[in-house]
């Protein structure tokens, strides 16, 4: 799925490229779709101006408030194991700076991303907005409860981690969805992708350790 995105500097091309060659495909990285849309949307618009020069590199960086946009390798690697084909109905838990959502609007036809911080959310509506991807709604809750109102979702990725899996997000998955999150302590996590086979019956699969910021909402840590 080809989306229209603004111009930006020729000069940040070749920094994708290494980091989608170097940073994602390196390390396993193999659906094209999620290497396409890696090498297109543009990190670095997503980033402070003072954190621009770090765009690119293997590393989470700060956001403000508390939050991180997430080292490219785990964006891609959360996105790919949800397994999108093209035609999802997808929610993010954590909208952050927004990355993610665009990575997600690139691949999908809906995506409906939640964030706690509301300045976060307007920033990252902004963004997204400006690179052409109406279809990405943004919208200011609690995550950890989902977001009832366009439910039931054929994927859901949360983008913070969880002392376990918010019971919400597994009711909102529909039949033959994924739920892929970061689930442990506020140290260390793993990643975790939960496959909704019927109505109360769930595969839990686990996969390669993880550091994120915590979810803090009703279904995940409380307020520190």
């Amino acid at each position: 799925m080809r989306r229209t995105f603004a111009e930006e500097p020729d000069r940040w091309a070749e920094a994708r490229e290494r980091m989608v060659r170097d940073q994602i495909a390196a390390r396993g990285v193999r659906d094209p779709r999620v290497l396409e849309a890696m090498r297109i949307i543009p990190r670095h618009v997503f980033v402070p101006p003072d954190k621009q020069m770090w765009a690119y590199e293997d590393r989470p960086l700060s956001i403000g408030h508390g939050q991180t946009i997430s080292q490219p390798y785990i964006v891609a690697r959360m996105t790919e194991l949800l397994g999108l084909q093209g035609d999802e109905k997808v929610l993010e838990v954590g909208t952050g700076s927004g990355y993610q959502a665009a990575i997600l609007g690139y691949l999908a036809p809906e995506v409906h991303t939640v964030e706690r911080v509301p300045e976060l959310a307007q920033q990252a509506a902004a963004r997204l907005a400006a690179l052409g991807l109406p279809h990405v709604q943004v919208h200011v809750a609690d995550g950890t409860l989902g977001w009832p109102p366009a439910a039931p979702y054929d994927a859901i990725l949360v983008a913070a981690a969880a002392p376990q899996v918010p019971k919400p997000l597994l009711e909102q998955l529909a039949v033959g969805g994924r739920l892929v999150l970061p689930v442990g302590d506020r140290y260390q996590q793993f990643l975790e992708r939960w496959t909704r086979l019927g109505p109360d019956d769930f595969r839990h699969e686990r996969f390669e350790p993880v550091a994120f910021v915590p979810l803090v909402g009703k279904a995940g840590w409380p307020e520190a």
